[in-house]
């Protein structure tokens, strides 16, 4: 039987040298570590079901990182992704946290970082674990705006809306505290899972296609309200 501290911890890194040290390192911390070395492969596998946590890399043969996690949102599949990327630019980070990432590293990174980020990723799993089981049967109902927390579906007018999985977090997170002002960071932190400090515009993008799709008319939001000087709330139906 597994220790209840050990993950399932999913390696997908084409430079095997890189992802046997990493392996390594994550199996120190007491964790069950499998590796591939495709996108491909790693779909395959991340799409089980049977990891906790999956380290990715964009730059892999067969299928890239960004289309993997791409794929695996659009699949509804919500585990937890940290992107490795040798990538240096601003745009590289923030589209693979738009397509459903949740924390990345740039290489070369250290091992103590490496080993940092997953624990805290791994924590917020654990912590969210009960909320999630408790709120999985949530409906919640706000004038022609319906959310199914079990199925992960959303109506407009008995309508289905198909968003992203990050976007139907987002939208979760808004509804069950209607009213409340977040800034930015706040929004990165709780929907996201941890804050990234100069990626407050990954938000804004989501915002804006949330409201392109909630919105009778996005330029004049009726559910998603922008508080000048903080950031947004989710208006309040009483």
């Amino acid at each position: 039987m597994l220790d209840r501290m050990e993950k399932r911890i999913l390696v997908i890194e084409d430079q095997r040298d890189i992802a046997e040290l990493i392996a390594m390192h994550l199996r120190d911390l007491g964790h069950r570590v499998d590796c591939v070395h495709d996108g491909a492969s790693g779909y395959d596998a991340a799409r089980s079901g049977r990891y906790d946590l999956v380290v990715l890399d964009i730059m892999l043969p067969v299928r890239d990182g960004l289309d993997v996690v791409r794929a695996l949102r659009m699949e509804k599949v919500t585990t937890p992704v940290l992107m490795l990327t040798a990538r240096s630019t601003e745009l590289d980070r923030v589209l693979g946290l738009e397509l459903g990432a949740d924390d990345y590293l740039t290489k070369p990174f250290s091992i103590p970082e490496l080993q940092a980020r997953v624990k805290a990723m791994l924590r917020r799993v654990d912590m969210h674990a009960p909320a999630a089981a408790d709120s999985g049967a949530e409906r919640i109902e706000i004038g022609d705006l319906v959310i199914d927390c079990s199925s992960r579906e959303v109506r407009l007018r008995g309508v289905p809306i198909a968003l992203t999985a990050k976007e139907f977090d987002l939208l979760v997170h808004f509804a069950r505290h209607p009213g409340r002002a977040f800034t930015r960071m706040q929004l990165l932190d709780a929907v996201w899972g941890t804050t990234f400090e100069g990626y407050e515009h990954t938000v804004n993008t989501h915002i804006n296609r949330l409201r392109a799709k909630i919105e009778a008319d996005p330029a004049n939001p009726r559910h998603v309200l922008t508080v000048r000087g903080v950031g947004y709330r989710f208006m309040d139906p009483r």
